[in-house]
């Protein structure tokens, strides 16, 4: 038998290849086990391939506010802007979100539950998410009306919108129809709408379907103002799906209810081996004996695994071999 293989190395695949296939790895995998495996691995993680999609969302509900900047400033500077889904939990701040749309000329999908921006930020910088078709702002507790209005002026193709309250979070709001009515007269586009456990009355949801015609999904449970009469709907919006009002769930646990949810004194990720600009494979790193040193391969593992994870981190190993 020959010496010559008809197949290719792992390392020969170009690099959009590998970033589709690194998708379906953990994150930490991805920023932690593969750039070490080759230079070409390297370079894909380093590059904009995998970074198509930023999904840190669980991540994110665990870390520290300045770790998660970090974060955000280093996987948005590695897609090259290229970036379409960005999914993350809790941005702790304006500046962080008014970063995000500096760099979303190709953003689609913005996921931002639970985060700390204001009216005010994202009536500015809305004009930047032009793109977005997908927008999530569940449990966001400093913006109302006016937020909507911005996203649904500036964001012509929105097609979902997810904007979920927590029952306590909702108890003390007045009425909120004000943002039913943001939402009728500036995303007629909508197929996909949560509005979980707001203050609606029934004339607000009447006013969001009379305005938004292409609407398929409804989740309106726990708007226990809200009366919608069945035949109105079969007779007036046939295809529309509504969840609620009067449904009996076990409203899910957010991470703030965890009684261990304090931060721990460590991340889950080693900064060490995280920070762009250190090329492993030139001499640049204090680790360029990593993979002869089992002391370092072992206090890896131990910074890996060492700190804050709870049984939602647990299970993560090594990938096998290519």
């Amino acid at each position: 038998m020959g010496e010559c293989s008809e197949f290719r190395g792992w390392d020969e695949l170009i690099p959009d290849a590998l970033g589709l296939i690194f998708r379906n790895l953990s994150l930490q995998e991805i920023l932690t086990v593969v750039p070490r495996v080759c230079k070409a691995w390297h370079r894909a993680a380093s590059g904009p391939y995998c970074w198509q999609e930023i999904d840190i969302l669980e991540w994110s509900q665990r870390c520290k506010p300045e770790h998660l900047e970090r974060m955000l400033q280093m996987l948005i500077a590695r897609s090259c802007d290229s970036f379409r889904r960005l999914s993350v939990s809790g941005l702790p701040s304006d500046s962080l979100f008014s970063f995000i749309a500096d760099h979303a000329g190709s953003l689609q999908t913005l996921e931002l539950p639970r985060s700390e921006i204001s009216d005010s930020i994202v009536e500015h910088v809305a004009p930047r998410l032009s793109n977005v078709t997908f927008l999530d702002v569940s449990y966001c507790k400093k913006i109302g009306a006016c937020t909507l209005e911005a996203f649904g002026k500036h964001c012509k193709a929105l097609v979902g919108l997810r904007r979920r309250m927590h029952p306590l979070e909702a108890a003390d709001k007045a009425c909120q129809d004000d943002e039913a009515h943001a939402i009728a007269c500036t995303m007629p586009k909508l197929r996909h709408l949560e509005m979980a456990y707001h203050l609606l009355t029934t004339r607000g949801v009447l006013e969001i379907l009379s305005q938004c015609r292409d609407l398929e999904y409804l989740d309106v449970r726990g708007c226990w103002d809200v009366k919608l009469d069945d035949k109105f709907l079969k007779e007036r919006h046939s295809s529309l799906k509504v969840l609620g009002p009067h449904i009996v769930d076990c409203y899910e646990r957010t991470f703030w209810d965890d009684e261990c949810s304090d931060y721990s004194d460590s991340s889950v990720y080693s900064w060490d081996f995280m920070e762009d600009g250190v090329d492993v494979y030139e001499g640049e790193s204090d680790h360029d004996n990593f993979w002869d040193d089992e002391q370092d391969l072992a206090g890896l593992v131990v910074r890996f695994y060492g700190g804050g994870l709870n049984f939602a981190f647990a299970g993560f190993d090594w990938p096998p071999s290519p």
